[in-house]
């Protein structure tokens, strides 16, 4: 039994030493590296979400903690308070978009889990053609065709719902003639 014991802690330890400071210390050390983040935008990645303020952007999803920091929230679909947050969200983007308020995809209105998920639906994304195919001087064909491009499909061909990455729209956006 002793030995059990033993064996117990030394696993213990090890993993306390792995999980609980060697890793923390590498990851802390990697975001330390130089052209990661520049004005607090990630760089060379489109694997966080980067919200653009401006009618000529496409918008991500709401956070309940404000861009880049990632935070959730503890309220639920009963909650009076979520309620009408949603409702107010609701209205917002139906009268940015002008569109009834019954057209606007659930993913618009709900806050990300984390704030930093790129992706919308591609209802969400069709939504916005219009606006920001007006705001940059682009048919909405051509927006369109970046949707189409920034559209990534399921996992697997059978895991999760097709996404449109924004970041990495809105950077094609920018590039685009």
């Amino acid at each position: 039994m002793l030995r059990q014991v033993a064996a117990g802690l030394r696993v213990l330890l090890v993993l306390t030493v792995l999980t609980g400071i060697l890793y923390p210390l590498a990851v802390w050390g990697v975001s330390r590296l130089p052209g990661l983040h520049a004005n607090a935008e990630a760089v060379d990645t489109t694997l966080v979400a980067v919200d653009r303020e401006g009618d000529q952007w496409f918008h991500t999803r709401p956070s309940a903690a404000t861009l880049p920091a990632s935070g959730g929230s503890n309220k639920g679909e009963r909650n009076a308070d979520y309620d009408t947050v949603v409702a107010e969200r609701r209205a917002t983007i139906a009268h940015r978009e002008g569109v009834p308020e019954a057209q606007v995809p659930q993913d618009a209105v709900t806050a990300s889990a984390s704030g930093l998920d790129p992706h919308i639906s591609t209802a969400y994304a069709l939504l916005q053609a219009p606006r920001v195919a007006r705001e940059n001087g682009l048919t909405e064909d051509r927006v369109r065709e970046l949707i189409t491009e920034h559209t990534d499909r399921r996992a697997a061909g059978l895991l999760g719902e097709p996404g449109v990455n924004v970041t990495a729209l809105n950077r094609a956006l920018k590039a685009a003639p």
